[in-house]
């Protein structure tokens, strides 16, 4: 939320020369520490470390259903392999659901884990934002997620925008607090900012005119020269918002062409998910280290292959490529790593509601780009996907690979939680050999 306070005398645009500017953008999820604004954090930021390679973490929310994406069954009875089939990739051997066109084009620039195990029937994204549980030092607040991790350790701000972008608005500082929590750049760019001074009350709900009170608002502060007196942190707390990059970022609408926005399938964006795969792209491409984004929808105890083919699968397979492609074609994916977790599988039977139930035991991980060793499957299941069966891979050794590609030793960097104990970053600090 953007806010003014209203004592003291204005300037001629109605805003008072004792305003304070507070974005509350970060989670609200953590323990005692609210109330930060963007100023305090840019304050508390120590030194940084140099921008380096980027992570884009998506979250399908719900749980996907793994045997009808990227581990298909077609030999398996018709009960457990479904009503899709599988359909070759670009690389010889490997196959993906028929649902997933665009994505089959591309996979020589992603692997695919088929046997992910450690992870619990629980319906949140700790999981997938952090490799825990989210019963995991509950007591304390919880595990970070990694975003936030990695603003605690290469610093909150990355030149004059924040290291972390929280899209998918769900991630969890957890014991670091929520000064570590992802800033909360919505679908529309600008709808958690709020401004409330003498000239109106309401919030506003046309983003045109807000963003032409915000611009207003910095030339009168400019003209008054009140913001030579100001603290610097406080000065690039504006900035970040009103005029930097950040503010052209979130501008997409205006800042894209038509053709970008058809390849993203904006055109036919009715919930506002599609344009977060592009936000996700822009807020990279401006420096941010880490983004995440969640795409929901995915909990189908009932008609499972209607709302898979319906809406799902279509959305997920038209916004990741595009995601995928974009950074390859403007030479940012070798320096982007892109993951995709759900928050479990879903049921090798299909149930009496022509739907698929929770599933701990196996369930899939997608990762690309970032420099890695692509075009592969790593691990299979067995024959009806219900558990691994060759090279299971260990939910805690994902994070570890995300964390050395990020430059973070998970076998030796440890962050102290609230009681003053030293915490592991990852459950198993093995990376995965096949990827590095």
């Amino acid at each position: 939320m953007l806010s003014f306070s209203r004592p003291g005398r204005a300037f001629c645009d109605g805003i008072h020369r004792r305003d304070f500017l507070k974005i509350g953008a970060f989670s609200a999820a953590a323990m005692g520490c609210g109330g930060f604004t963007l100023a305090d954090v840019l304050r508390a930021e120590s030194e940084g470390l140099p921008r380096g390679k980027s992570f884009i973490n998506i979250h399908l929310n719900g749980g996907p259903s793994h045997l009808d994406m990227f581990d298909m069954k077609p030999d398996a009875p018709p009960e457990i392999r479904g009503e899709f089939s599988p359909i070759p990739t670009n690389v010889p051997g490997v196959e993906i659901s028929n649902f997933l066109p665009k994505l089959s084009k591309l996979a020589d620039k992603y692997s695919i884990i088929r046997s992910i195990t450690g992870i619990r029937d629980e319906h949140a994204p700790n999981q997938s934002e952090s490799g825990f549980s989210m019963e995991d030092l509950k007591n304390v607040g919880g595990r970070p997620s990694i975003g936030s991790v990695v603003a605690k350790l290469h610093g909150l701000q990355a030149g004059d925008v924040p290291r972390f972008i929280d899209i998918a608005g769900f991630s969890n500082p957890g014991f670091l607090g929520s000064i570590y929590g992802g800033y909360k750049a919505d679908g529309n760019g600008r709808e958690n900012l709020q401004v409330r001074n003498e000239l109106k009350e309401e919030r506003m709900h046309s983003r045109g005119e807000l963003l032409s009170q915000l611009d207003t608002m910095k030339r009168g502060l400019d003209r008054s020269r009140t913001m030579d007196a100001v603290d610097s942190f406080q000065q690039r707390a504006v900035d970040v918002v009103l005029g930097g990059k950040m503010a052209k970022a979130l501008d997409w609408e205006k800042n894209e062409s038509a053709e970008v926005k058809e390849r993203y399938g904006l055109k036919y964006d009715q919930n506002g998910e599609q344009r977060r795969w592009l936000l996700a792209r822009r807020m990279i491409e401006v420096g941010a280290r880490v983004v995440s984004l969640g795409f929901t929808g995915w909990d189908t105890h009932a008609n499972n292959f209607i709302d898979l083919k319906g809406r799902l699968l279509p959305q997920f397979d038209n916004g990741l490529s595009a995601l995928i492609a974009d950074l390859s074609e403007r030479g940012m994916l070798q320096d982007t790593l892109i993951m995709v977790t759900g928050e479990f599988g879903r049921t090798p039977r299909i149930n009496n509601q022509a739907g698929r139930d929770h599933w701990s035991r196996a369930s899939f991980c997608f990762l690309a780009g970032g420099g890695l060793k692509h075009g592969q499957v790593i691990g299979s299941t067995d024959r009806f996907g219900e558990a691994p069966e060759d090279r299971p891979v260990h939910i805690g050794e994902v994070f570890s690979t995300l964390y050395q590609y990020m430059g973070i030793n998970p076998k030796t960097t440890t962050i102290v939680d609230n009681n003053g104990r030293p915490q592991y970053l990852t459950q198993n600090s093995n990376v995965i050999r096949e990827l590095v």
